[in-house]
């Protein structure tokens, strides 16, 4: 199966899945960052389709589509969020149907959003944990193929509690992943066009 990983940050869970002998064909960034780095340290190849507008008049669709593109043009058959920093409109979703995962830092459906870990702490929770799921047009809210709890300590805080997470999303992320490619009837119940 030919992996793409879109990453925009420090890359920990593109290094994961690379060190764990997972065969990725492309990685795309939307900025600068060392996601990039570590794929050219592995001998992947790396794209930078960079985003330049942050505010209201950024087109998320004309943005997306760059996006469907590059990954239609590397034939690509599953894409593998790892920490990108741009939700991806109908574009990546029309051509990816059902094939595109992404982890998150909370046991959804509870905490969706950018900050599952602090809003899961102020709600005062005793477990949390990451969840692996199927990206779709609305964020957080497709199929969860994994889940892991992580206790929460009396003396955690974002930052502690967002490490214990990582070191589970990791490894979760990774497994779920490998089981996909061994079994890509894992994500049948998603249409898929192009598979």
């Amino acid at each position: 199966m030919r992996i793409a990983v879109l990453a925009s940050g420090s890359g920990t869970l593109l290094d994961a899945i690379l060190n764990a002998g997972i065969d990725v064909e492309l990685v795309v960034a939307d900025r600068v960052c060392a996601a990039l780095d570590i794929a050219a340290d592995h001998g992947v190849a790396g794209q930078l389709i960079e985003r330049t507008e942050f505010g209201p008049s950024f087109d998320r669709a004309t943005y997306s589509s760059l996006v469907a593109e590059t990954l239609v043009a590397a034939e690509i058959e599953l894409v593998v969020m790892a920490g990108f920093g741009t939700v991806l409109a109908e574009p990546v979703h029309e051509a990816f149907p059902g094939r595109i995962l992404n982890t998150h830092p909370a046991l959804l459906p509870s905490f969706p959003g950018w900050h599952g870990v602090r809003d899961a702490l102020a709600y005062g929770v005793k477990v949390t944990g990451c969840t692996v799921h199927v990206a779709t047009l609305e964020v957080d809210a497709g199929p969860i193929l994994a889940q892991e709890a992580v206790t929460v300590l009396p003396s955690d805080d974002e930052a502690s509690l967002h490490e214990r997470i990582k070191v589970v999303e990791r490894r979760l992320y990774v497994d779920t992943i490998r089981s996909v490619c061994a079994d890509p009837l894992l994500l049948e119940s998603q249409p898929c066009e192009r598979c």
